[in-house]
């Protein structure tokens, strides 16, 4: 048998033992990370676009709630400086500064919806239960992408770490498990709000 005959009768078997190695399955399963992680960004972008209207509406009825929404448009602007792109994601302490500064404007956000219960010519005004309404929306929106970011997450870890696929992913692609989002610090915790000083 000549070495050509013997090439052509191992070649489908090679193809077949290099497709069971992750040289399909990794980048797939990565890109599925990386499409989740674009719908994570768009949700939270989502809340940063609302915050401002949301408080230029607060401002006309509840002055006096300066510091609370200095605090909301400080998390805004600080959560805004600290990016994280696809690349990031198998960095823990970038993906933690990320996750931290996100979830000090949640709370920063649900502290001022708190707080603004204390004013009922707001809580009436069409435009602040529209921006609330979208804020609920987006906040909820924002679990979901997190849960999908997460569950692909688990999918490509475990991808790149059980056999076959391990072995293309460690030596084609030197892939790195992607870090998933947990709950901030201090999340378990709800704001709390004096209204001793409202008005």
């Amino acid at each position: 048998m000549t070495a050509l005959r013997r090439f052509g009768l191992f070649a489908p078997i090679a193809a077949l033992s290099l497709a069971g190695c992750g040289l399909n399955s990794v980048p797939t399963a990565e890109e599925n990370v990386t499409a989740k992680w674009g719908q994570v960004q768009s949700e939270y972008q989502r809340r940063a676009d609302l915050i401002p209207n949301l408080v230029a509406t607060v401002k006309g009825y509840a002055q006096q709630e300066r510091d609370v929404l200095t605090e909301v448009t400080n998390a805004r602007a600080n959560a805004s400086r600290v990016q994280l792109n696809a690349g990031d994601l198998s960095d823990p302490a970038k993906v933690r500064a990320f996750n931290d500064a996100q979830g000090q404007l949640g709370g920063s956000l649900s502290r001022l919806l708190v707080t603004m219960e204390a004013y009922p010519d707001l809580k009436s005004n069409q435009n602040f239960l529209t921006l609330q309404s979208q804020i609920e929306g987006t906040e909820n929106s924002i679990l979901v992408a997190r849960k999908d970011y997460n569950e692909a997450v688990q999918a490509y870890n475990t991808r790149i770490r059980t056999f076959p696929d391990a072995i293309g992913a460690k030596i084609f692609y030197g892939a790195k498990p992607k870090v998933p989002f947990e709950a901030a610090s201090g999340a378990q915790n709800a704001p709390t709000v004096d209204f001793g000083n409202s008005h």
